[in-house]
């Protein structure tokens, strides 16, 4: 598969490792007016590193955008005229509509909007796709590049936004977790190195479980709260400081965001 990446900053080059590492193409074009995060890539038999999007949207069949919301109208202006009717358009741009694409490049194109995280770089990622009319076709295509980097859900457009929220922004929200379980482990006396550890063993080996098993998050947890033990104890005193309600809070704070980011 030829295979073209407009923009290569934290995403796009995520997505370009993780497509590197699965061997994923036949052909891969990186291009970005600053190819710094993947000049690294240019040895790579069948990568081709540029700075000319044209020239990467005419030697690819699926082009992926991974540009910043308020990137992406002037750069697919800008290479309208190169995308046809057989090019497969994705982009990652957070906010953005196929029908905001559409009318730049055509509603008579191959649009898939997908919504990866950047754990994508290490073939871990839980990437949503939704597509217009004309790329229903190609869906199972998308969803075979990147089952390859993770794990996907195809849903409908009008979900892409929360979808971007709990796994895009959702990695960070996880690692502002597993920090404070670190500092956490530290201040019982542990040595940073080791609570690192600790702290990302843990959270490892809760979701390997819940993957696993299917079992919901409460069945888990009552198999390890005893009456009158330590885990309840501290479950009881985080919810008492509004663990969940912060978290949910925030979810919804940022999805808040990224529907202003939408309607500008």
């Amino acid at each position: 598969m030829k295979i073209a990446i407009i923009g290569t900053g934290n995403l796009g080059s995520s997505i370009a490792k993780g497509l590197i590492g699965n061997k994923s193409f036949t052909s891969l074009y990186l291009s970005d007016i600053n190819t710094g995060n993947v000049d690294q890539f240019s040895a790579v038999d069948g990568v081709v590193v540029t700075n000319d999007n044209a020239l990467a949207i005419a030697a690819s069949d699926v082009v992926i955008f991974a540009l910043q919301p308020k990137h992406i109208d002037k750069v697919l202006a800008n290479v309208a005229n190169q995308i046809t009717k057989k090019h497969v358009v994705m982009s990652v741009a957070a906010g953005v509509g196929i029908a905001r694409i559409e009318g730049v490049i055509g509603d008579d194109k191959m649009i898939i909007r997908v919504m990866p995280n950047t754990a994508i770089s290490i073939g871990k990622s839980m990437t949503c796709l939704a597509s217009n009319a004309n790329a229903k076709s190609k869906m199972d295509m998308a969803k075979g590049i990147f089952n390859q980097l993770g794990t996907t859900m195809v849903i409908p457009e009008d979900q892409i936004q929360a979808a971007t929220v709990i796994c895009a922004s959702g990695i960070a929200f996880w690692m502002r977790l597993v920090r404070a379980t670190t500092q956490g482990a530290i201040q019982l006396g542990f040595e940073s190195h080791e609570a690192h550890e600790l702290a990302l063993q843990t959270c490892y080996g809760a979701a390997s479980l819940l993957i696993e098993s299917g079992r919901h998050p409460e069945e888990e947890i009552d198999r390890v709260t005893t009456p009158s033990g330590c885990t309840i104890e501290g479950l009881n005193e985080m919810e008492h400081q509004g663990l969940s309600s912060s978290l949910i809070k925030g979810i919804t704070a940022s999805f808040e965001k990224i529907n202003q980011l939408k309607k500008n």
